[in-house]
């Protein structure tokens, strides 16, 4: 992948997938690969997850200050912050003269109240945070790891119906000011995380449709990861190979592999019937980034995902 082209594109990005199709592991995957290229990376996690800080290797919990979690001798960085609807909804009253009030309403519990009261009011506050944070941080690129899919398409789509809804005033305002961000190409962009299984390609289609007619907003790449790549001596039978290495091999033990090769040809099959999918229902350029053959996500892990990002071949042949 160009990295140069990757890091010129719009300044902020929203990583959206489907749960458990490791869309955390890619943030911080490309937030690596673009520092090592010797860009400033802001990584906003909004959940209040761990696994941030442990792709990393570093232990405890992600605060709203903005930490420093690598850095690369290119110059470039990775810093990261936790956000969520609260924070920005209290920071907003704060911002606009009611910081007794905001206190009052933590101190009693009823934020939810009065946040329920405009429903979107904490999408756009949320929202309207990060476009604050890109604007006055000297991040080059700011990474927003996004809710799993269904979450990530309501908050980005929120803004435009209470700008709907909202005929004046400061919550009008600001739902104005997110939609223009939203849907200036040249300031955000979507970029889709997937695997190449059905359910998570049906949903990323789904949500990628969503996102284009209900916020307006530009997609710009589908990462397909977790792929299983086709690999050599898969075809040949296990007694062959044993042979051919003068290894003698319990049969048993033949079946078992011969079983195994077998079912790792369906999975690349199955796969390649999925990614073909994406071709052809979302023509967007497409990365396919191979299974990792650990399950955990440590600093090892994200450093050889930023490799295989920076290294991947950007398939731009869809219709």
């Amino acid at each position: 992948m160009d990295l140069d082209a990757l890091g010129n594109e719009a300044p902020v990005r929203f990583l959206l997938g489907k749960g458990g199709v490791g869309k955390t592991a890619v943030t911080c995957a490309m937030g690596r690969a673009l520092a090592t290229s010797g860009r400033r990376v802001l990584l906003i996690e909004l959940e209040g997850r761990p696994e941030i800080l442990r792709a990393f290797g570093i232990d405890g919990a992600l605060g709203y200050d903005e930490q420093v979690i690598y850095s690369d001798p290119s110059g470039g960085s990775v810093s990261a912050r936790h956000l969520t609807p609260d924070e920005a909804l209290l920071e907003y009253l704060d911002d606009h003269g009611l910081a007794r009030l905001s206190r009052r309403l933590l101190a009693s519990g009823v934020i939810d109240v009065v946040a329920g009261a405009i429903p979107g009011i904490r999408e756009v506050l949320l929202l309207g945070k990060i476009k604050q944070m890109a604007n006055e941080s000297d991040a080059d690129v700011v990474l927003v790891d996004c809710p799993a899919t269904g979450h990530a398409v309501t908050l980005l789509t929120s803004a435009s119906g209470v700008a709907n809804a909202a005929r004046s005033g400061p919550v009008r305002s600001q739902a104005d000011q997110v939609v223009e961000m939203l849907t200036d190409p040249t300031r955000s962009c979507v970029v889709l995380v997937t695997i190449p299984e059905e359910l998570p390609v049906t949903e990323t289609v789904e949500a990628a449709f969503r996102i284009e007619e209900e916020a307006g907003m530009s997609l710009s790449l589908i990462i397909c990861n977790r792929t299983d790549l086709a690999q050599p001596g898969l075809d040949a039978p296990a007694a062959e190979i044993a042979s051919a290495a003068g290894i003698a091999v319990d049969p048993a033990v033949l079946s078992t592999l011969d079983a195994a090769a077998a079912f790792q040809r369906h999975q690349v099959e199955a796969g390649a019937e999925q990614i073909a999918r994406l071709r052809s229902e979302l023509p967007l350029p497409l990365v396919i980034l191979p299974r990792l053959g650990s399950a955990a996500i440590g600093p090892d892990e994200v450093e050889e995902l930023a490799d295989l990002l920076a290294a991947a071949t950007v398939d731009v042949s869809a219709p």
